[in-house]
């Protein structure tokens, strides 16, 4: 469904992503993994074309992507939920909702997809008028997802979703990752939480100093000597 190929990136002269490549399945939960610093929110963003590769290549469902508008990558169903949130804090949930249907057939649908949002998030029924940022940080987080799943994607991708939330909430953010999965939508997921994000993927990429250095399934990297040692503090 995606395909990563070879790519190197670079802010200014500064190389940051040496040759990466991966690729993700069609409806699977793929992760890259990888301390601060390794290079998963710069891949995510080159994904997503807010960044150019200097070398490589970057397709989705055959169709290049790395020379592509940002705007035309979320028409194709590519959808990219920051780290961050970075919701409009003026306006209400729902207005918030709305933003992400800006397009097409999104736009024709926005009514239903609210509905849809609505019975996969409850609470964001509950403060449809209030200001979203008025919100607490788990349900930020949850508008956030609502909103990329307002454009209809096909695969949505999130960076550190879990990033500055109380660790009651961290649980209840991979849950909403999965059902977000379970209604069809492949998942590209960079995190920081190693054990949880390996416990739940299907696939895993670790991305160490801007370089792929493993790669399996999740549940055999967490059985790894490097990964135990490097993240799992075993």
């Amino acid at each position: 469904m995606l395909e990563v190929k070879g790519i190197d990136v670079f802010y200014g002269d500064l190389q940051v992503l040496w040759d990466v490549s991966f690729h993700v399945d069609q409806r699977e939960i793929l992760v890259l993994v990888g301390a601060n610093g390794a290079g998963k929110s710069t891949t995510i963003k080159t994904v997503s074309s807010l960044i150019t590769p200097r070398k490589g290549s970057i397709e989705f469902d055959g169709v290049r992507l790395d020379q592509t508008p940002p705007y035309k990558v979320i028409e194709s169903g590519l959808v990219h939920v920051p780290e961050g949130r970075r919701l409009f804090s003026l306006m209400s949930v729902e207005e918030n909702l709305i933003m992400g249907s800006l397009y097409g057939e999104a736009k024709e649908k926005r009514f239903a997809t609210v509905e849809k949002v609505y019975d996969i998030f409850p609470r964001l029924r509950e403060r449809k008028k209030q200001l979203a940022g008025t919100l607490s940080g788990g349900e930020q987080q949850m508008l956030a997802v609502g909103r990329g799943l307002m454009s209809l994607p096909r695969m949505m991708m999130f960076d550190e979703p879990s990033l500055g939330l109380a660790p009651i909430l961290v649980q209840e953010i991979f849950h909403m990752v999965k059902r977000v999965n379970e209604e069809g939508v492949t998942v590209l997921l960079v995190e920081q939480n190693v054990k949880q994000t390996l416990a739940m993927c299907n696939r895993a990429y670790v991305l160490e100093n801007g370089r792929i250095v493993l790669e399996g399934e999740g549940k055999a990297l967490m059985d790894n000597a490097h990964v135990k040692e490097a993240y799992l503090g075993i």
